[in-house]
């Protein structure tokens, strides 16, 4: 299925604002960025944006964030916007979460992207996964690649030879894109990962898994070394004739990258579509504002993979919501349903995620029901509180 920039743009515009992402102009016009005075120093130079493998545009996020003031939000700050892919101008979105340093960050940006691309018409995919890890991590697996690249290396080709002396991780890209057999034999980093790496990566194979979203780990799937920190991940999207997908998802965590750039810790992770062999339209399509009047809230690991799945049946449903999948105060999220006065709210505590429930609350008269998943978006498209 073919799209025109502008219909992508208009589809990934409603996905974006459907799983929280808002635009740099709806993030200074919070009341969070009433502190947005001073801007952050950074340094991201044309080498920097080279190597996130995404002509720049996962990189480029650090400049916005740096520059709009926005590391003055004192919470998870979810950013989207449209660009340009330098070089070749196609069409591209760019998602970025900033301050969110659980797992639940990359389960959103997979799950948005994967809605996204089955909007696009694209459902037949597949999420492929792996892991560097940490800088602990990172360390233990560059030894170990080196140590064994070194020992063979009269089969390497001459380029391959040469880029050793660069990093053996960069030695190994150039193995894999050439197909070479040593590349296949080569330690997997999956198993030098440490224990805080380790327990983020299987986190987010939990929510693969409790989604049936079809994946498959690749410990060959590499990104750049400097850039990307523990998990990363692509669509696979699979075609009728097996020609090239008309559009490329791939993102992951870049925090060290940040660092780099910043000198601040600062969690971060990203994903930039691109709609192939398309030219990025003069104007962008401006976000639909809309009022929800369900508010989605949760608490505990599983009530937040729950609740980011019911997030995504509302929005097939055609009910938009408000959520706030990365905070882990229940109070808080209350009083943001208070405060943005909607008309029922949806929780998910353990109980509810055990029983497969949610408790629908009527903000108005105070009372709540436990029902189904499935009971649950019939009563509230009879209580039309579908998008307009």
């Amino acid at each position: 299925m073919s799209h025109t920039p502008t219909e992508f743009l208009k589809v990934a515009n409603h996905t974006a604002e459907h799983f929280g992402f808002q635009t740099v102009d709806q993030l200074r016009k919070s009341p969070e960025c009433k502190k947005c005075v001073l801007s952050m120093p950074y340094t991201v130079t044309a080498a920097s944006k080279k190597i996130d493998s995404l002509g720049g545009l996962l990189s480029s996020g650090i400049s916005t964030f740096c520059e709009e003031n926005l590391h003055a939000i004192e919470k998870p700050v979810l950013m989207y916007g449209f660009q340009q892919v330098p070089y070749t101008n196609e069409t591209a979105v760019t998602f970025h979460i900033f301050n969110v340093e659980r797992s639940i960050a990359e389960a959103i940006l997979i799950q948005a992207t994967r809605a996204l691309a089955t909007d696009l018409g694209h459902a037949d995919h597949t999420v492929k996964l792996n892991s560097l890890g940490d800088t602990d991590s990172l360390t233990r697996y560059t030894r170990e690649l080196t140590n064994f690249l070194k020992k063979r290396l009269d089969t390497m080709p001459a380029d391959v030879r040469e880029l050793m002396k660069e990093h053996p991780l960069t030695a190994l890209a150039a193995l894999i894109e050439q197909k070479h057999e040593l590349a296949q034999r080569t330690p997997n980093p999956l198993e030098y990962l440490s224990d805080p790496s380790r327990k983020h990566f299987r986190e987010i194979i939990e929510y693969l898994d409790m989604s049936a979203t079809p994946y498959e780990i690749d410990p060959k799937m590499l990104g750049h070394h400097e850039c990307y920190s523990d998990a990363i991940f692509s669509l696979d999207i699979e075609t009728e004739d097996e020609t090239e997908a008309p559009i490329t998802i791939r993102g992951g965590r870049f925090s060290e990258f940040v660092y780099r750039a910043t000198r601040t810790r600062t969690p971060a992770v990203g994903a930039v579509v691109v709609l192939k062999n398309s030219k990025a339209p003069a104007r962008a399509p401006r976000p639909k504002t809309q009022n929800p009047s369900v508010y989605v809230v949760q608490l505990g690991f599983g009530p937040k993979i729950k609740s980011l799945l019911l997030i995504d049946s509302l929005r097939r449903a055609g009910i938009p919501v408000f959520h706030d999948l990365a905070s882990d105060s229940l109070s808080a999220q209350l009083r943001d349903a208070e405060s943005r006065k909607v008309k029922y709210t949806l929780i998910i505590g353990q109980k509810e995620f055990v029983e497969d429930t949610v408790i629908l609350r009527d903000m108005d008269v105070r009372n709540q029901e436990y029902v189904t998943h499935e009971a649950l978006i019939k009563k509230l498209k009879r209580k039309a509180v579908l998008s307009v």
